[in-house]
């Protein structure tokens, strides 16, 4: 039974952010998963006062926990560490946290915060963690935020347990654990906190050495992995994470199959999505500023053609569904049927000759698809890697002929060599995707639209400028952001520590907010080409991280450091 009423639950899950009983809440996912193997599950969302935390009172074995689908301080702030006046992920307004109204929907490092609520509540109930927040938190990491290295979030959190990535097979293991009475220790997939740790586990820098060494900083962020079983001091003790467990696609045709109803609360922003399909898990992209790789995995697992075509059957009988599949799709819509047991056999799989990038298992899918009774158009909104779809011309046609409306978006993120380089784009084939799609659409007048960053590491003036000129020239810029760094990516360990931390050369950072600002000035045109954002470049040795910067610590998070 999945509830938000009642006591006497076996699992209570606790999320920031509203939860709908639908295959793209998080919560909505583990919920269905658990009850599917006999478990009784309550669901507290945004909860703020104390009563909230006891409403459901005392599961029988563990609370559940998590921010949701977005680590809580990108939620909160933009990248200039502004509050955000409304929240993108929760389709409603924001609810600022100082004046006259009321608290914050989601309270900064609400993990954190979630726990130590519990801790108060209920004593000697075990606590699981898990998300994108405590996933992407699980080592050592640098918080944009504080301007500094952080530990782990299980020793902030007091949490018994941490299930990283997807957790679908760890929390129904973790569950099973604690209905016979047995310890949790060794669930793949999940990190625990050990005083001992096994003979033959790899150790990676001590927190203390990663936090003030941006040498042995690289050094941890090279040993991340999600298939490997390792383990890093915090004082006398350690954070061992046990290798992710195998999902396969039958586990993905049993998640995705299960029962949802697909209703959704008021103003939810998956309102967008209700009637959207997932295809497949993963991304083989490797971008460093993606925190995809160590949460969801590099390689690609596809759900089966049947179960995918029974989901879209099924859901021709709802009432409210039209006739159109809002979305069909993954990370990167194009990257179905791409599987390969390999891990990171090739520097890119987008030139890997053992790769099959056809296409043609995604277009026998959308053909299917779209001939289903019922089904008046499955679009495509996901978003397409032109690197893998230029491998397919035929894809392209297929998708410009059926599958887009108007237009279709794509992502280059930059044009400069020099700043691709270092988020590890390759965008050699972009010309030879935007002459393929007009030749294709020029009849239908569908368009592209185009997304960019600036700030990333390897940025100057020159680049930007370069930016700017290109997208100035295009007409359909959708937008551009400015770079976050996020926990545990490639691009955070290059914005703390200056370095590229495969090979130690030194990398340009802008991290100050002059410079940053004057960033976002260049690409809107509000300033001229003299003007320089080399000079607010933080003035530090090589490969020092930046000590210096004045770091800000945000109310309610201060009693959590250390």
């Amino acid at each position: 039974m999945i509830s938000t009423l009642g006591t006497n639950f076996d699992i209570i899950l606790i999320s920031g952010e509203y939860w709908d009983d639908h295959p793209y809440s998080p919560v909505g996912v583990i919920a269905r998963v658990l009850e599917s193997r006999g478990f009784s599950v309550g669901i507290i969302e945004k909860p703020v006062k104390a009563e909230d935390f006891t409403r459901l009172g005392r599961p029988r074995l563990f609370f559940g926990i998590t921010s949701g689908s977005i680590d809580s301080m990108l939620h909160n702030y933009t990248p200039l560490k502004k509050e955000r006046e409304d929240s993108a992920a929760e389709g409603e307004p924001r609810l600022r946290r100082r004046g006259t109204r009321n608290v914050e929907p989601m309270p900064d490092r609400a993990v954190i915060v979630y726990c130590q609520k519990l801790k108060e509540q209920f004593k000697g109930v075990p606590l699981v963690i898990g998300g994108v927040e405590a996933s992407l938190r699980r080592f050592a990491h640098y918080d944009y935020w504080d301007n500094a290295v952080r530990r782990s979030i299980l020793l902030d959190s007091r949490a018994d347990i941490l299930v990283y990535g997807n957790g679908e097979k760890q929390v129904v293991e973790i569950a099973e654990r604690l209905d016979k009475g047995e310890g949790l220790s060794g669930v793949a997939g999940t990190c625990v906190i050990q005083k001992e740790v096994p003979e033959g586990i790899e150790l990676v820098p001590p927190y203390e050495t990663a936090s003030i060494d941006p040498r042995a900083f690289c050094a941890l962020q090279r040993a991340l992995s999600n298939q490997k079983t390792i383990a890093q001091p915090h004082g006398n003790r350690f954070v061992v994470q046990y290798c992710y467990p195998v999902y396969t696609p039958a586990d993905l045709d049993w998640i995705y199959g299960l029962p949802y109803t697909r209703d959704l609360h008021p103003g939810s922003l998956l309102a967008m999505a209700q009637f959207s399909v997932i295809t497949h898990r993963g991304c083989v992209g490797d971008c460093h500023f993606c925190s995809l790789g160590l949460h969801q995995g590099n390689t690609i697992i596809s759900r089966s053609e049947d179960s995918i075509l029974g989901e879209i059957e099924r859901l021709t009988h709802y009432e409210k569904f039209k006739g159109y599949i809002d979305d069909l799709g993954g990370p990167a819509a194009n990257m179905y049927g791409m599987d390969c047991e390999m891990v990171h056999c090739s520097p890119h799989c987008a030139s890997c000759t053992r790769a099959d990038l056809s296409h043609d298992r995604l277009i026998r899918l959308m053909r299917k698809a779209r001939a289903i009774p019922g089904v008046k158009k499955v679009f495509v909104r996901s978003g397409v890697r032109f690197d893998l779809a230029i491998k397919s011309k035929p894809y392209i046609r297929e998708l410009s002929e059926y599958h887009i409306s108007g237009c279709l978006k794509i992502a280059p993120e930059h044009v400069s060599p020099a700043v691709l380089k270092q988020m590890n784009k390759q965008n050699d084939g972009l010309n030879e995707f935007v002459a393929i799609f007009q030749d294709l659409n020029r009849k239908k007048k569908q368009f592209l639209t185009y997304y960019f960053m600036v700030g990333h590491p390897g940025e100057t003036t020159q680049t930007a400028l370069e930016l700017s000129r290109e997208m100035k020239s295009l007409r359909n810029v959708e937008q551009f952001q400015l770079f976050t760094p996020l926990p545990m990516t490639v691009s955070a360990c290059m914005y703390w520590t200056h370095l590229d931390p495969y090979t130690l050369e030194r990398v340009e950072v802008v991290a100050d907010y002059k410079g940053k600002k004057e960033l976002k000035r260049l690409l809107l045109g509000e300033s001229g080409e003299e003007r320089s954002v080399g000079k607010y470049a933080p003035r530090t040795k090589p490969g020092r991280p930046m000590l210096q910067q004045q770091r800000r610590v945000f109310p309610g998070t201060k009693k959590h450091l250390k």
